[in-house]
C-alpha cells in the first residue's frame, strides 16, 4: 500500500535518491532516466487524454489502462533483481500486460488503410499528442536498453517487450484518433525542394 503524507523529505538534497531496494544512487544514473522518462511518457498521455474526441472513447480507456502499466513499469525498474531477499516481492511486469497491448494494437489497426507513405505529426490535438508520447516512449525504450546492456543492472524481459510495444501501439492509436487514419497528415518526400 503507498502512502504518501510528506512531500519533501531532504533526502535527495545531495544529488541522491533511493531504489526500491533501500540503496542510493546519483539522480543522473541511467536507472533512474529510464524510470522518469517512462514517468514523462505517462504525464504526456495523459495530456493525450484530454484532446481525447467522444467517439474514441474505447482508446482513452485504453491509454487509462496503460497509464497505470507506466506506473507498474516504474516500480519494475526501480527495484532491479538483484536476487537478494527484500522482505517483499516486487511489482514486476508481466507477459499478459504485452500480450493486451498486442491485441489492442491489433484491433485498432484493423480499421486502418495500409500506409503508403510515413505519417507526420499532427491531425487532431489528440494524434498530436499520442505521437510525442510515442517520441518519449521511445527514448524510454533507448534508456531502458542501455540499462540493459550492463550486465549488473537487470531489466526484466516483460518490462523490455512492453515499451517496444508501447510505441507502436501509441503509433496506431495516433492513426486511429486521426479518424480512422482520414486526418492523417503524410509525408511527401522531397516536396519542398
Amino acid at each position: 500500500m503507498v502512502k504518501l503524507n510528506k512531500i519533501y523529505t531532504r533526502t535527495g538534497d545531495k544529488g541522491t535518491t533511493g531504489l526500491g531496494t533501500g540503496a542510493r544512487v546519483p539522480k543522473y544514473d541511467v536507472r533512474i532516466a529510464a524510470y522518469g522518462t517512462v514517468d514523462e511518457t505517462n504525464a504526456v498521455i495523459g495530456v493525450a487524454r484530454l484532446h481525447m474526441e467522444k467517439p474514441f472513447q474505447a482508446v482513452d480507456a485504453m491509454l487509462m489502462r496503460i497509464q497505470n502499466d507506466l506506473f507498474d513499469l516504474g516500480a519494475d525498474l526501480c527495484v532491479p533483481d538483484t536476487g537478494e531477499d527484500l522482505g517483499y516481492e516486487p511489482l514486476r511486469m508481466s507477459d499478459e500486460q504485452v500480450l493486451r497491448l498486442e491485441h489492442e494494437i491489433d484491433t485498432l489497426n484493423a480499421e486502418l488503410e495500409p500506409l503508403k507513405s510515413f505519417v507526420l505529426p499532427g491531425g487532431t490535438a489528440a494524434a498530436a499528442h499520442l505521437h510525442i508520447a510515442r517520441t518519449v516512449s521511445r527514448r524510454a525504450e533507448r534508456l531502458m536498453t542501455e540499462l540493459a546492456a550492463d550486465q549488473s543492472e537487470p531489466v526484466s524481459a516483460a518490462a523490455l517487450k512492453y515499451i517496444n510495444r508501447l510505441s507502436d501501439f501509441l503509433f496506431v492509436a495516433s492513426r486511429y484518433v486521426n479518424d480512422r487514419g482520414e486526418r492523417d497528415v503524410l509525408w511527401v518526400p522531397g516536396k519542398n525542394r
